[in-house]
């Protein structure tokens, strides 16, 4: 893999690119980075296809604009349409877990003439909700859901910041399929379910001891190093666009992703223990007409292509191949 950079839409975006050929996009989720994709790049690579990984904006080594209301979907769009631009790249699959599915999902809802197929790992499409989100999220006298926790600048900002190896092993272990099975008001610890007003995010979550075999402790240190170096307050300002995002898609009504599609989730997902969760997933084809599969990986948690590598890889080099190659670069 080598690490390169290129203006585009007004920032700057690192990324990591191997091979040639057809071309694959990674976009990665929160709290990660392209380093995220590091077990998918060299092996699809190595089987004949060009795989580039940006740090999205906000993230590792990409520009981090201070105002909040500079990542909203459609410019986090506009930076990946702007990279494929200076990269002469006229189409590509993409592929995203967290909330890089949400942006790969809206890539191709948006810009169909430049993606010829999207895979989507852990956040299924949605349709645009019928209020602000901010104002359907639960919360209580006590507890708010994780995304109102994130709405204030500065707060989650201040307790992630403190000790960042610390806080990002008790996120990726708590939301990994370590943490154990997944059931509503099961009492597992969750880093993306309701926050003690008190006590705020990672108090409660176990910190683990040694890392998963999934991860290796180089890749940590490299994340984590990202992560000291930008800290987190761009990823933090995706979830502060919820409702600008809901405001913008209103052009977007009616539409749907009408390129062949994928999507999968590891049975101990956090996201799959939100209440609802199994009718928005079932629902899909509404949505996304040429959605060919729902793939469930047991034992799996949040991190997909972290902890089932060589299952995604090959869902993702099989779901390349079926895409007419003539259309993707």
């Amino acid at each position: 893999m080598q690490r390169k950079t290129v203006d585009v839409n007004g920032i700057t975006l690192s990324y990591l690119e191997a091979g040639e050929g057809d071309v694959i996009l990674f976009c990665h989720g929160f709290p990660e980075t392209s380093q995220s994709w590091r077990k998918q790049i060299p092996e699809l690579a190595a089987a004949g296809y060009r795989a580039i990984a940006p740090d999205l904006r906000g993230y590792g080594d990409s520009s981090c604009p201070v105002a909040p209301d500079r990542y909203t979907l459609f410019d986090i769009v506009g930076d990946l349409i702007g990279l494929m631009d200076a990269l002469s790249i006229r189409r590509a699959i993409v592929v995203g877990n967290d909330w890089g599915a949400t942006v790969a999902w809206q890539m191709a809802l948006m810009r169909p003439d430049r993606i010829a197929g999207v895979i989507a790992f852990g956040v299924p499409m949605m349709g645009r909700p019928p209020l602000p989100p901010t104002q359907l999220f639960p919360r209580t006298d006590d507890a708010l859901f994780y995304t109102l926790y994130f709405q204030q600048q500065g707060i989650a900002e201040r307790e992630f910041g403190r000790d960042v190896d610390a806080t990002l092993r008790k996120i990726y272990h708590a939301a990994s399929g370590e943490a154990g099975p997944r059931k509503p008001g099961d009492g597992t610890p969750n880093p993306f379910g309701m926050v003690s007003t008190r006590r705020g995010l990672l108090q409660d979550l176990p910190e683990p001891t040694v890392l998963p075999e999934w991860l290796a402790q180089a890749d940590f240190d490299t994340i984590a190093a990202s992560f000291r170096r930008s800290g987190f307050h761009g990823g933090l300002n995706y979830y502060r666009n919820l409702d600008r995002n809901r405001e913008l898609q209103a052009s977007l009504e009616g539409m749907r992703v009408e390129v062949p599609a994928l999507f999968a989730a590891g049975s101990r997902d956090v996201g799959l223990a939100i209440p609802g969760m199994d009718r928005i997933i079932a629902d899909m084809p509404r949505l996304v007409p040429h959605l060919r599969d729902t793939v469930i990986l047991d034992g799996a948690g949040h991190w997909l292509q972290q902890e089932r590598a060589e299952a995604v890889n090959a869902l993702i080099l099989s779901f390349a191949a079926s895409v007419d190659a003539t259309v993707q670069s």
